[in-house]
């Protein structure tokens, strides 16, 4: 359905409209190539029509440093997977990230109330030096894994910075993982170095993670070295408890600053490796390369968000979120980057405060924060001067319609308000703002530039305006992950995007076109939970709750609720057992402990039988549908069709 209303929410002015990015490389494409482009909408069509020419000018536009480029821009161009952006270029990551070497702000960080502090462009360099002989002295070099159990610090962002420099291949979770979670990720990678804080601070409480971390660096046999960064008040003495450990202070007394070197590294060299939800087992180890992920993260700050030299860009994220890594292109547009690490909610306000206190020019949140600000009843343009907001985006989870509202009636009138959708698949947006183009409710505005975005129905034909489909991309695009790490002949690979449609990238979530050309996201279109917009994968949260001795099994839904999902866990018992509130609790404490709190379901209900297919795996998706009240399709293939009708009008669901 579309949230259509007589006018957009808001339009750019037409100075603003002219200033922009998107209007510049317009400028420089219809020079070069002959071209009319005049609008966001033509300059999509010629990006996904024109790919070589688009994301050589891309290239030239942002100033990425590097070699080879001009080339060959795009070799086997119609494979999915299978194409190769820029195949003889080289490049590194992290130079392209350190534009700057002056004393302006690179970071500035506030923890809560317990710190804040800045590091400039220079202070920045300086520390990422020292880092990088680290890492030298620790034996990282080309493809070897360096990971961090992190706040989002400016540590963190240095710790990314050496590794890559080096052509190392960086990966991140945030400290409130547990240990399971942590091994469950790194494990897979086995990396030579890991990055820890000695605690954390959230909701003003300080967490110890001492045993945590001991456990981790117990099961992490490949580790080299562990550098202990201190936040928490806890080093050295926490450093000096753990084997193989230095603290960070030691490590810049060590290695006093010098010139940084750079590794040039080809265009598909693995960067980053992102972990997915690990909805049906361990979660994959999906890899991103180098230049794939700089090109997207470049075209979506600068001409998505319209970003400038010298702003500054916030994004309400953790270590263990896709946004990070998202966040963290910014400084590629040599813009500083406002870091928050605790609760958003540690006072109402205290983003807000932020914002003002630090000129923030791009806010970047959830929509289930915007939900929570909403519930408050509080208006932020009431108590707080905004006006160096120009840009507010939100992702996670579908942006409510009245949320849309709310942004514009309760924080700012004129802003642009941006709704994104993407993944950590491919660490960019599908479909994402259009600095130049009209907000309306309820609506993402555009897909993303480069972004050859179709909705298809279940025949695979595409879905016109109001028509329910599936979201796909029709044409390779430059950060499609390189592999899957442990994939050999990349299997998993291809099942997880391209088994539906042939040489089509199927995404996993339910769309639809609007009659403005924008598209509203309804959801996952697989069993992956997406509470307040961070994915879980029900196989986490299985494999805590069935350590439990009254419980056999257990199978966890998203249910649609409030603007968002919430997680639902049905139990079946042991004989005998009873699930009472002490059960209850138990449940819920291993689920936090053991996986995360985000993992924790909001509703425990009990059930005499799961069911499960003909080769017995439980079967999420029609638990899923019957709880919706949808009908489950294809009921031939479970063992125990019998059983779906537990889960109908479940009394504690409706509330």
């Amino acid at each position: 359905m579309s949230h259509a209303t007589d006018k957009p929410l808001w339009t750019p002015s037409a100075e603003r409209i002219s200033r922009s990015q998107i209007s510049e490389i317009c400028a420089q494409l219809n020079a070069k190539h002959a071209q009319t482009l005049r609008t966001y909408r033509d300059l999509h069509r010629f990006s996904v029509e024109q790919p070589e020419y688009f994301w050589s000018a891309l290239w030239d536009f942002a100033g990425i440093k590097g070699t080879g480029h001009a080339n060959e821009v795009l070799r086997d161009g119609d494979k999915m997977p299978g194409a190769q952006f820029f195949p003889e270029s080289r490049l590194n990551f992290a130079e392209n990230l350190l534009p700057l070497d002056d004393d302006s702000d690179a970071l500035v960080f506030w923890g809560e109330d317990k710190e804040r502090r800045k590091l400039s462009w220079r202070q920045l360099r300086a520390l990422v030096s020292s880092l990088q002989q680290q890492l030298r002295a620790s034996g990282v070099g080309l493809g070897d894994r360096v990971a961090a159990m992190m706040p989002n610090m400016p540590e963190t962002i240095a710790a990314m910075l050496a590794a890559t420099s080096l052509g190392a291949v960086f990966s991140s979770c945030s400290p409130d993982f547990g240990d399971r979670g942590v091994l469950d990720r790194f494990g897979q990678i086995e990396p030579k170095v890991l990055f820890v804080c000695d605690g954390y601070w959230y909701g003003g409480k300080r967490i110890d993670i001492a045993d945590k971390v001991a456990s981790i660096i117990a099961g992490l046999s490949t580790l080299k070295a562990v550098v202990v960064v201190p936040y928490a008040g806890n080093d050295p003495g926490f450093a000096a408890a753990l084997p193989r450990a230095v603290s960070l202070s030691d490590v810049i007394t060590a290695f006093p600053p010098k010139p940084l070197e750079f590794v040039a590294v080809p265009f598909a060299h693995p960067a980053f490796i992102l972990f997915s939800s690990g909805t049906t087992g361990i979660p994959k180890c999906i890899v991103h390369g180098t230049g794939g992920v700089l090109l997207q993260l470049v075209k979506e700050h600068r001409l998505l968000c319209d970003v400038r030299p010298g702003e500054r860009v916030f994004y309400f994220t953790t270590c263990g979120w896709m946004m990070w890594n998202w966040l963290i292109g910014g400084l590629a547009a040599s813009a500083t980057l406002l870091l928050y690490d605790g609760s958003p909610f540690h006072t109402n306000e205290i983003l807000f405060d932020f914002a003002v206190a630090e000129k923030m020019n791009v806010f970047g949140t959830s929509a289930k924060y915007i939900d929570g600000i909403r519930k408050t009843g509080w208006e932020p343009k009431s108590t707080h001067d905004l006006s160096s907001v120009r840009l507010m985006t939100s992702t996670g989870s579908p942006l409510a319609p009245e949320s849309f509202d709310f942004v514009y009636q309760s924080i700012k009138p004129d802003m642009h308000l941006a709704s994104m959708s993407g993944g950590t698949d491919i660490c960019a947006c599908f479909v994402a703002g259009d600095p130049t183009g009209a907000v309306w409710k309820g609506e993402i505005q555009a897909p993303a530039l480069g972004m050859a975005v179709e909705v298809w129905d279940d025949d695979g034909k595409p879905a016109g305006p109001g028509q329910k489909g599936e979201l796909v991309c029709v044409k390779p695009f430059p950060s499609m992950p390189v592999m899957f790490w442990n994939d050999p002949g990349g299997a998993k690979y291809h099942s997880a995007y391209f088994e539906r449609f042939d040489n089509i990238w199927c995404h996993g979530d339910f769309a639809e076109w609007t009659e403005h050309g924008g598209i509203i996201i309804h959801g996952r279109s697989d069993a992956t939970l997406n509470p307040g917009g961070v994915r879980i994968g029900t196989a986490e949260i299985y494999a805590q709750v069935e350590r439990i001795p009254e419980v056999v099994e257990a199978l966890a839904i998203g249910q649609d609720w409030d603007n968002d999902v919430r997680v639902v866990l049905f139990v079946r018992l042991a004989k005998g057992a009873a699930l009472d509130d002490a059960l209850v609790k138990t449940i819920k404490q291993q689920i936090r402990v053991g996986a995360s709190p985000r993992h924790v379901p909001a509703r425990i209900i009990a059930v005499a039988d799961i069911p499960r297919t003909k080769s017995g795996k439980i079967t999420e998706l029609a638990v899923r549908d019957i709880v919706h009240g949808r009908t489950v399709k294809n009921q031939e293939a479970l063992a125990n069709p019998e059983a779906l009708a537990l889960y109908s009008n479940l009394p504690e669901l409706s509330k």
